[in-house]
C-alpha cells in the first residue's frame, strides 16, 4: 500500500430517504476506515450517508474532518461531533478543500452533489492535478447508468480510454478500501489522458 496514505475523501448522499442497503454500506466503510486508521475527509453533514460514515469512523476511534459551506452547515445539519469542521463560502471552495485535504477518494451512492464531486475529482486527475486513487462503490447497481455514460463518452471520442486507469468501479466498500490502500498513485496530464492529446 502507499506508505503515506493517511486519509480518504468520501463523497456520498446527504439524504435519509434511501434504501437501507446504502446506509449499511456507509457504516461498513466507516468501520473499515477506523480499523485501518484512515482519517475521514467528508462534506461535514451529520445526516444521510455522510453521517453514517462519520459516526462509524468515530465509533472505531477514528478522526473525521468535515468541509461544508455556511449555507449547507444549517441546511444539512452539520455534524456536531466532527473532530474538525471547516465552513467555506461556496461549493467551489468546498470541492477545492476536499481535494486539497485528501489523499484518495471513495464515492458512495449519491445525487447531483456526489456526481459533480466525482466528476471534478476525475477531471482534475485527468489533468494531473490529483494523483490519489478513485474508487466508486456500485452498491445495488446505483452507478450502472453513469458507468455506461462514461463508456459511451469513450466510444464517441469525448473521453480517452486511458482515463479508465484513473478510477475503479467496485462492488462493495471492502474492495474499495483495498483499492485505495494498494493502488499506486497515477498522475494524469499526459497526452494519452487528454481529449486533445496527440497520441
Amino acid at each position: 500500500m502507499p506508505a503515506d496514505l493517511k486519509n480518504i475523501a468520501v463523497y456520498c448522499s446527504s439524504s435519509d430517504r434511501i434504501d437501507p442497503v446504502h446506509k449499511e454500506a456507509a457504516r461498513a466503510l466507516g468501520v473499515r476506515m477506523a480499523a485501518e486508521q484512515l482519517d475521514l475527509i467528508y462534506g461535514g453533514g451529520g445526516v444521510g450517508l455522510m453521517g453514517e460514515v462519520a459516526r462509524a469512523v468515530r465509533a472505531g476511534g477514528g478522526r473525521t474532518i468535515g468541509i461544508t459551506t455556511r449555507f449547507l452547515k444549517e441546511k444539512e445539519q452539520a455534524d456536531p461531533h466532527a473532530c474538525e469542521l471547516i465552513a467555506v463560502e461556496t461549493m467551489l471552495d468546498r470541492r477545492a478543500l476536499l481535494m486539497e485535504h485528501s489523499e484518495s477518494t471513495i464515492v458512495l451512492a449519491g445525487g447531483l452533489g456526489t456526481l459533480v464531486e466525482l466528476l471534478v475529482v476525475l477531471e482534475q486527475r485527468v489533468l494531473g492535478n490529483v494523483d490519489g486513487p478513485i474508487a466508486i462503490v456500485n452498491t445495488a447497481g446505483w452507478f450502472d447508468s453513469m458507468a455506461s455514460q462514461l463508456e459511451e463518452s469513450i466510444g464517441h471520442g469525448f473521453l480517452r480510454a486511458a482515463a479508465c486507469e484513473l478510477y475503479e468501479v467496485l462492488p462493495d466498500v471492502q474492495a474499495a478500501v483495498d483499492h485505495v490502500m494498494n493502488t499506486e498513485r497515477i498522475r494524469g496530464g499526459e497526452d494519452r489522458f487528454l481529449p486533445s492529446g496527440r497520441d
